[in-house]
C-alpha cells in the first residue's frame, strides 16, 4: 500500500489594501512603467497597521477548511512557511491553531524564504507518509512590507504580503504517477551565495528586524538555471518529462524570471498560473496563492499535474511535483 498526500481543500487571503504601481512615483526616482518593465508587477497588497502574518494566515486556513469542509479539529498538524513571523517565538503556526481554536495536534513554522512552501509541502508529505499525521494545513504566509527598505527603489515595489493554505490528506494510492497526490519533490541550497538576498538584521547579530537586501542580475542568473534544474529533477524521479506537465505554478518573483524558466523547460507560458502582476513577490506565500486563484478561476483541475518550484534566500530552492 502506497500512501500518498492529496490536496483536499485550497484557500488564499489578500490584505485590503491594493498598492498600485503609481503610489511609488511621489516617494521613489521610479515610474509604474519601469517597474511593469522590469518585474511585470502592476500591484501589490499590504497588510493593515497592526495586522500580523498569523493572521492572514488564519484567514487563509479558514478558507481552506471551509473548501475541504472540514472543522478545525479534523486536522491533525499545521505547517507554516514564513520568514515575517509575528515574535522571533513562538511560531506563527501554533498562533494560527489559536486562532482556528483548534484543541489538538501540532503545529510549527519553517523558514527557507522564497522556497518556504515546497520545504513545507515536501515536510508535510514527510509527516504523512510516515504516519505522523493524516491531514495538515500547510501555509505560506508573509507581511514583507514590514521589512522593505522604502527608499531603495530596486526592493521595495517588488514586494507584497498574502497568505494562501492548502490542506494534505494521506489516502491510499497505487503507487505509480496515476496516484493523486504529491508525487515528488527536491529540495536544496547553497549557503555560499547569502549576500544575494538576505536581511540585515537578527536576533544574535543586532537585535533588530532588519531591512530587505537583495543582489537583482546575480540572483536572476542564478533563478532561472536553479529553478529549471529542480523541475528537471523532481519531474525525473517520477519518470515524467516537461511536456507531461499541465501547469507550471512558479515563486511569483518576477515575471522575466517565470518567462526565462518556462522557455528552458519547453512550457509555453499558457500553461503557467501568474499571479505576480496583482500580488507582487508575497515570498512563501506566493505558490499557494497562485494555486488558490488558479483554481478560483477554474483553469486547474482535478487529474492536472502540477510543478511548483521557487528559489530564495540562502539561497534555497526546490521543487513539488504533484496531481490535483
Amino acid at each position: 500500500m502506497t500512501i500518498r498526500a492529496v490536496v483536499k481543500g485550497v484557500g488564499h487571503y489578500l490584505p485590503e489594501r491594493i498598492v498600485e504601481n503609481s503610489e511609488f512615483e511621489t516617494t521613489l526616482d521610479t515610474t509604474d512603467e519601469w517597474i511593469r518593465t522590469r518585474s511585470g508587477i502592476e500591484r501589490r497588497h499590504f497588510a493593515a497597521e497592526g495586522e500580523t502574518t498569523s493572521m492572514l494566515a488564519i484567514k487563509a486556513a479558514q478558507a481552506a477548511l471551509a473548501n475541504a469542509d472540514l472543522m478545525p479539529d479534523d486536522i491533525d498538524a499545521l505547517v507554516v512557511a514564513t520568514s515575517t513571523p509575528d515574535l522571533t517565538f513562538p511560531s506563527v503556526a501554533t498562533m494560527v491553531q489559536s486562532g482556528l481554536g483548534m484543541t489538538r495536534g501540532f503545529g510549527f513554522d519553517v523558514q527557507a524564504v522564497c522556497a518556504g512552501y515546497v520545504y513545507a509541502l515536501t515536510t508535510a508529505n514527510a509527516l504523512i507518509v510516515s504516519g505522523q499525521a493524516n491531514r495538515i494545513l500547510v501555509i505560506g504566509a508573509e507581511t514583507f512590507s514590514r521589512i522593505m527598505d522604502w527608499t531603495d527603489r530596486s526592493t521595495c515595489v517588488l514586494f507584497g504580503d498574502g497568505a494562501g493554505a492548502l490542506i494534505l490528506e494521506g489516502q491510499e494510492g497505487t503507487g505509480d504517477i496515476s496516484d493523486r497526490g504529491i508525487l515528488s519533490s527536491d529540495l536544496n541550497s547553497d549557503g555560499r551565495h547569502r549576500e544575494m538576498l538576505y536581511v540585515d538584521g537578527g536576533v544574535s547579530t543586532n537585535g533588530q528586524s532588519g531591512k530587505l537586501r537583495m543582489q537583482g542580475n546575480p540572483l536572476f542568473r542564478q533563478a532561472v538555471d536553479k529553478l529549471t534544474q529542480t523541475a528537471h529533477t523532481a519531474l525525473a524521479k517520477i519518470g515524467l518529462a516537461d511536456n507531461d506537465v499541465d501547469w507550471i505554478v512558479p515563486h511569483q518573483a518576477n515575471i522575466r524570471i517565470i518567462k526565462g524558466t518556462a522557455k528552458k523547460l519547453g512550457v509555453s507560458m499558457d500553461r503557467v498560473i501568474v499571479t505576480v502582476q496583482d500580488h507582487g513577490n508575497t515570498s512563501a506565500a506566493s505558490i499557494p496563492l497562485a494555486i488558490s486563484v488558479g483554481v478560483d478561476q477554474g483553469k486547474i483541475k482535478h487529474g492536472d499535474i502540477l510543478a511548483t518550484e521557487a528559489i530564495g534566500g540562502g539561497l534555497a530552492w526546490g521543487s513539488v511535483i504533484l496531481r490535483w
